[in-house]
């Protein structure tokens, strides 16, 4: 039985210092796409300048959409895009020399409609990265895969299951993928998890970024009205902190109380680094180790910011962003 014709997906906006890592990792796949459409949002950073010179490496379309948001130039590349079956992926990142072959190992079948989902890992190089990936990523022991929601970094899907469902949410800047995986949920199609199609990418390399992230992240959230509950507990936790502490002046024994809560909140970001530090000089691990609790507050305050930034916006434009 022949292949499905695929078609690999990305988009791109002033990625010149990230492209060649992707590039090369797309050249050396061991089941390579039958084209990359790479839709570029109008960058000013030699980007494209770098994707012409991969022009006799790939089975390259570039498409130029100054302005366009990352939904946008989705639906713009899958639109461009003559393949039956799209693989879709992100800039500032690299492919595992098998990933593209694990994510198609289902459409060997001829009646696949499934979506294929594949797994990411942090591409650290530096201590702070390093705190980065295990605080905020998941292992892969840790994804139950009946509900999990695959990023548009590492994924497969028939063309007619994106045409039929809409494609991504223009509306939407952040967020975009996991509305759009919600909606082919909602539409019946089966997602297959499959964790050896593994992405490479690389956490933000500061507080600062990561916080402009994490911001950028929920605010998606308010915008497409997802995750309330989990909002509300990330509120209610804190208030409750605070509390304890206010109240553990008058009566000391709350202090134990928080830094049980603390620990609790802590854990499994810590169950993740541990492992990773063994090859570090000592004074790095202990910088490994004091930086978990400040990415996961600066996370946590990032989110509790831009949540209610995205519930202003989605008041102010409800009829855009019905789904």
């Amino acid at each position: 039985m022949s292949e499905p014709r695929v078609s690999l997906i990305v988009t791109v906006l002033n990625e010149a210092g990230s492209l060649p890592a992707l590039l090369d990792s797309i050249a050396a796949q061991e089941r390579p796409p039958d084209e990359v459409v790479i839709v570029d949002g109008g960058s000013t950073d030699g980007t494209p300048a770098v994707l012409e010179r991969y022009r006799h490496q790939l089975p390259l379309t570039i498409v130029q959409r100054p302005g366009c948001n990352i939904s946008q130039g989705r639906n713009a590349a899958i639109e461009a895009a003559t393949g039956e079956v799209i693989a879709a992926t992100d800039a500032g990142v690299r492919l595992e020399p098998a990933w593209l072959k694990e994510l198609l190992r289902p459409f060997a079948r001829k009646d696949c409609d499934a979506i294929v989902c594949g797994f990411f890992v942090a591409d650290t190089s530096t201590t702070f990265e390093r705190a980065m990936g295990a605080t905020v990523l998941p292992n892969v022991e840790d994804v139950g895969p009946a509900t999990f929601l695959p990023s548009s970094r590492s994924v497969a899907f028939p063309k007619k299951a994106w045409r039929e469902t809409g494609g991504y949410p223009e509306w939407l800047d952040y967020c975009e993928d996991l509305v759009f995986d919600i909606r082919l949920k909602q539409a019946g199609y089966p997602f297959l998890w499959t964790p050896k199609a593994l992405v490479h990418f690389r956490p933000r390399s500061s507080v600062r970024a990561f916080f402009r992230q994490y911001y950028r992240y929920s605010r998606g959230d308010g915008k497409a009205n997802l995750w309330l509950r989990r909002h509300l507990i990330r509120y209610a936790s804190y208030g409750a902190g605070a509390l304890l502490i206010v109240l553990g002046f008058w009566l000391w024994p709350l202090w134990a109380l928080f830094l049980l809560g603390a620990f609790g909140h802590l854990y499994w970001p810590y169950q993740r680094l541990w492992p990773t530090l063994k090859d570090l000089p000592f004074l790095e691990r202990i910088k490994a180790i004091l930086w978990v609790p400040v990415i996961r507050v600066t996370g946590d305050i990032a989110k509790m910011v831009g949540y209610p930034a995205g519930l202003w916006w989605r008041l102010r434009h409800r009829d855009e962003a019905r789904w």
